[in-house]
């Protein structure tokens, strides 16, 4: 299937703006394993016939890492330099794959002057299913017999309180949904967030992502399904660790569904 992704300078060449900004991040761009969320995702817009589109070139990082590594002074300038950018094109509504990309257009631009609505691709994926746009019954049955637990992203549960939607995305796919003996309010972190991904372990007995892939593996599901790209690469990461790369997969909600609908 051939993937339709107009830019957001194209649309505004014309006169034009989308009805929603697809917020890529930079995960979805430049990681090797993360562009296939980006792809996947663009191809469920493009079968529902969503008017969308990305800023391609002239997307740059949110700031949420200076911001969580202590350096606020980047952050701001990362931020209002998006802002600008945003507000320039009229934007209204971002949609994006990434919880931190969420958490931080969302929670902290306001104060800078960045005022969307900002929505994460688990419940925009759960709003099109509710619609009956996505999920046709006779391709869900790939899934069947299947199990899959979900990791709760940080950033989408316990900073923004998410945890129902991406639950609500894979039961529909007619999989068995497992959960992990830590999860929603309770869930354990990836070892990813505040910055840690970008910073080499600190002293202690085991890593964080391994910790929570035994609890993963402990489920026995033959699918850890994510809805961030920092789990996506922790959790890998802790199946690779634990040499269970060909019975157990580490797929994001997009990913899912697009493959719910041969796509």
């Amino acid at each position: 299937m051939d993937i339709k992704i107009p830019t957001v300078a194209a649309l505004a060449a014309k006169g034009k703006v989308p009805e929603i900004l697809f917020w890529v991040g930079c995960a979805g761009s430049f990681d090797e394993r993360y562009k296939n969320v980006t792809k996947a995702f663009a191809k469920i817009l493009n079968k529902v016939g969503v008017d969308f589109a990305v800023l391609g070139p002239e997307e740059t990082c949110t700031g949420d890492p200076a911001r969580r590594s202590g350096n606020d002074f980047l952050f701001q300038m990362q931020a209002i330099s998006n802002i600008q950018m945003l507000n320039a094109y009229s934007i209204k509504t971002i949609v994006t794959a990434c919880p931190h990309c969420f958490n931080t257009i969302k929670n902290e631009y306001p104060e800078l002057g960045g005022n969307y609505q900002v929505v994460h691709h688990s419940t925009y994926l759960q709003q099109l299913i509710d619609e009956g746009k996505v999920i046709q019954r006779e391709t869900e049955v790939a899934f069947r017999g299947r199990k899959i637990t979900f990791h709760d992203s940080c950033y989408l549960g316990r900073a923004n309180n998410i945890y129902e939607a991406p639950r609500r995305v894979l039961k529909a796919l007619d999989a068995e949904l497992v959960e992990m003996k830590r999860c929603k309010t309770k869930g354990l972190c990836c070892g990813a967030g505040g910055g840690q991904m970008f910073k080499d372990a600190e002293k202690g007995n085991k890593e964080v992502n391994i910790e929570r892939t035994e609890e993963a593996l402990k489920t026995r599901a033959d699918t850890i399904a994510v809805a961030c790209p920092f789990c996506m690469i922790m959790m890998s990461d802790g199946v690779k660790n634990k040499e269970k790369e060909e019975s157990v997969q580490v797929r994001d909600l997009a990913e899912l569904i697009a493959e719910s609908q041969g796509l």
